[in-house]
């Protein structure tokens, strides 16, 4: 039996077995992988942490999409950092609001590879509602004049290029690139096999914005119950959603009929983030 695994501390790993490894490539960022697994279809691997598996990928992006666009008033101007895979913005134009949606990925090797082997895009860059740039997120974010109502950050694990995504200076940019109510949400790791990770995106997401919400959702592919964490720029209630708009959404796994129970936290989790 062939198989690929990802160890996270504590020695919990996560393994699919596959046929074969369809890529392997050095870009100028990191390594990146493409396998064909037994029974899930194609899986995207960078610098040896699954960032998706074909059959299951609508689990993430859903749950990183909508609570936030639902959440918004009105979302209209989206950025995406990272995303280079094109699940993120796929779902974001699923949204009737939207008038540009775009994209910003440090590697074009990124957009290139999963565009060609696993392309779940579904033809997303080629709407005319998106545009896709190729540059550094933090540079980027730091640099722009325009202004968004919510921003997408869809990055790889805190190490190498995605590192500084976690960071207070990141986040304050953001907090600057938003409109006057607008929202961010960020992937935060794993509840339990990477707690440092989610404890540290809101603790220093709670030194920028106005409210910080951490939520866990189960992803298959990573480990059990993966954290997200959205904050709040102006007076939009978080807890609230447009169920209306939710109504003509088509997804898998997403309801926005029960939001308020996404975001339930375990009581030693949600006592550790209170108390941040």
């Amino acid at each position: 039996m062939v198989a690929f695994t990802e160890w996270y501390e504590g020695g919990y790993g996560v393994s699919f077995r596959v046929k074969r490894r369809v890529l392997e490539k050095r870009s100028k960022y990191q390594k990146i992988e493409v396998y064909e697994t037994e029974g899930f279809g194609k899986m995207l691997v960078i610098d040896g942490a699954i960032q998706f598996i074909e059959k299951w990928e609508k689990m993430y992006h859903e749950i990183l999409v909508h609570p936030v666009m639902l959440a918004h008033p009105n979302p209209e101007n989206i950025l995406i950092v990272g995303g280079g895979d094109g699940g993120a913005l796929r779902e974001v134009l699923l949204h009737d609001t939207v008038k540009k949606a775009r994209v910003v990925e440090i590697d074009k090797d990124v957009v290139d590879i999963v565009r060609k082997y696993i392309p779940i895009d579904n033809g997303a860059f080629d709407n005319g509602k998106s545009e896709l740039i190729i540059d550094d997120g933090i540079r980027f974010v730091k640099r722009s004049k325009d202004k968004y109502d919510v921003i997408i950050v869809d990055s790889t694990d805190p190490k190498g290029p995605a590192e500084e995504l976690f960071n207070v200076p990141f986040y304050r940019d953001c907090y600057n690139l938003l409109k006057e109510k607008g929202l961010i949400v960020t992937q935060s790791g794993g509840a339990y096999f990477d707690t440092k990770l989610s404890i540290k995106v809101v603790k220093n997401m709670k030194q920028v914005f106005d409210k910080v919400h951490p939520f866990f959702f189960s992803v298959i592919g990573y480990a059990p119950s993966w954290g997200f964490s959205v904050g709040v720029k102006g007076s939009i209630d978080f807890l609230k959603i447009d169920k209306e708009r939710g109504k003509s959404l088509k997804t898998e796994y997403y309801d926005p009929e029960y939001h308020e129970r996404m975001l339930f936290l375990p009581r030693k989790m949600r006592e550790t983030m209170e108390n941040l």
